[in-house]
């Protein structure tokens, strides 16, 4: 069971990484798409090291010490998340939107002077490729290392993410246009209320309690967190229509 939801866990949450990436890839790539895919495969390269660093780092940590840095990076991680997703579905924030963030993204690349440099070609596109890939790709890496290791079991954390990679870049391919239709609101909340299901449960593990029923506690926690996330959202949804100002874009 945990090894399910281990894997639809990272698998939804690289999905919205992979989303972002890819539109800065896209507004990237009007420039010249030999530097944005050069800046991407860069900002690979950067994050294979990365990985290759601190893999071995984090599974020297004692498991209870482990899980509980792990629960707790994935409780500041996933209540953040909650949190923006609580705001947009109760309406106090404006719906994450791909077609206008990579319209803005478009907009400053075609407005940015032109800089020629040697094997990279145009700056401009090969460091808005390369920042944007690697920013989104080191989110996926935490939540790779953290789950993986937690669980013991990296290559399944590793197989969610790259099917998610992979499935993201093929729609790329496919489409070559910002993949607007995906539920990425829907799917951050989902995120959200997992990564906070699991931070509470890893992190009360590593603080020495034992929860009823082991792992299958987190069928009865990750339901509860989802409820209260509703509640909040269902509480919040008629102040948006006394305070309409509170309503805010946001382009993260």
């Amino acid at each position: 069971m945990v090894s399910i939801a281990l894997f639809v866990a990272v698998f939804l949450a690289c999905i919205v990484e992979a989303v972002e990436a890819l539109t800065i890839l896209l507004a990237a790539g009007t420039r010249g798409w030999r530097s944005a895919l050069i800046g991407a495969a860069a900002a690979a390269l950067t994050l294979t090291v990365i990985v290759v660093v601190l893999g071995p780092a984090i599974s020297a940590i004692p498991i209870s010490y482990l899980r509980l840095l792990v629960g707790g990076l994935l409780l500041v991680f996933g209540v953040g998340w909650l949190r923006k997703a609580i705001m947009r579905a109760s309406g106090l924030k404006a719906l994450h939107d791909e077609d206008r963030i990579y319209a803005e993204r478009l907009a400053a690349a075609q407005a940015a002077t032109g800089e020629k440099r040697p094997v990279v070609g145009d700056w401009y596109a090969f460091t808005l490729s390369f920042k944007g890939v690697l920013l989104e790709g080191l989110e996926v890496v935490f939540i790779v290392l953290t789950f993986g290791t937690n669980q013991h079991n990296i290559p399944l954390a590793a197989l969610a993410a790259g099917c998610a990679v992979l499935l993201i870049a093929g729609l790329g391919i496919a489409v070559r246009s910002p993949l607007a239709r995906v539920p990425e609101n829907t799917m951050k909340f989902v995120v959200g209320v997992m990564l906070t299901g699991f931070g509470i449960f890893w992190g009360a593990e590593g603080a020495g309690v034992t929860w009823p029923g082991a792992d299958a506690a987190l069928l009865v926690l990750i339901p509860a967190v989802l409820v209260v996330s509703l509640l909040y959202v269902r509480v919040l949804s008629p102040r948006t229509e006394l305070v309409p100002d509170l309503v805010v874009e946001e382009a993260e």
